[in-house]
């Protein structure tokens, strides 16, 4: 029987198996969509598909640097715990050198580990380890040096916050300076030209209903928004940023002292845009002596 991809989504929404576990199953089992979440539980995935359910939020961010290319992944966990967990870091560290041959996380995600694809890996980690978690996020970069950094590393390579930056010229002591940057102003883009029209925009409108409030001329509104939004790009560009090694300078002016041109970066926190359920610390281990 031929195996669909409606087939393969089906059986993962109905037991949050991964893709290759759901495919496998239903190329075993002929298509039968019942003895496939059968077979699933059989090969020990049901424990893993139970976890699913979980906000996973925390876990860590990996970087790797192989010649000029570099690549930052994300693999959550339900706790920071997990995080510390030398198995878990084991892990983690190893999808982080599968990633440096591939370029997109879908890629990532059946890359080889020791025979068997980076989802498997992580789906049994599920059930040894007892939480959910999964791979969330892989970005690349590449350049004449790609330098990285790690904020507050829980081990070599891996923590929080991870970050990438590609130069032409400079060193790796002048790169490293400016991934702490990174890491601690969060840039939204290279330069002005890198932003999002959109984000632009709305910030300027923001500004002209504030400008407007004070009731003044449109002509004197024009002149207050060319400063504000002079600003609000400033602030938003790595290239505009004040140098958080030497505030007198922004980002660009030292890296022209340095003999350097910043191509390009990537940063990644852990949880990102991932909407965590609060708990207070008594339903959490209510709940845990629950289960």
């Amino acid at each position: 029987m031929a195996i669909t991809a409606a087939m393969v989504k089906e059986l993962r929404e109905a037991t949050a198996a991964g893709m290759m576990d759901a495919k496998k199953a239903l190329v075993e089992c002929d298509g039968d969509m019942e003895a496939a979440v059968d077979w699933l539980r059989t090969k020990g995935l049901a424990k893993a598909a139970k976890k699913a359910g979980r906000t996973a939020a925390e876990g860590l961010v990996a970087v790797a640097v192989s010649g000029g290319k570099g690549v930052a992944v994300e693999v959550n966990s339900e706790t920071d715990f997990v995080g510390k967990n030398a198995e878990f870091q084991g892990m983690v560290g190893s999808i982080a050198n599968a990633a440096l041959s591939v370029n997109t996380v879908e890629e990532l995600a059946v890359a080889n580990i020791g025979g068997k694809t980076v989802t498997e890996v992580v789906t049994e980690k599920v059930a040894t380890i007892g939480e959910n978690m999964g791979l969330r996020r892989m970005a690349a970069l590449e350049g004449d040096l790609v330098v990285s950094y790690v904020h507050n590393a829980v081990t070599d390579g891996m923590g929080k916050i991870g970050v990438l930056v590609a130069l032409k010229g400079g060193d790796d002591a002048f790169g490293k300076q400016v991934a702490m940057h990174i890491a601690a102003v969060n840039p939204a883009a290279l330069s002005e030209a890198d932003l999002d029209a959109s984000v632009v925009e709305k910030e300027k409108q923001v500004q002209m209903d504030i400008a407007r409030e004070s009731g003044k001329p449109e002509a004197v509104i024009e002149k207050m928004i060319v400063g504000r939004m002079k600003k609000f790009i400033a602030e938003s560009t790595l290239f505009g940023q004040a140098f958080v090694i030497n505030p007198d300078l922004t980002v660009e002016a030292a890296a022209k002292e340095a003999g350097a041109e910043i191509t390009g970066f990537v940063r990644l926190e852990v949880g990102e845009g991932i909407e965590k359920v609060a708990e207070d610390f008594a339903a959490e281990v209510a709940k845990t002596m629950g289960s």
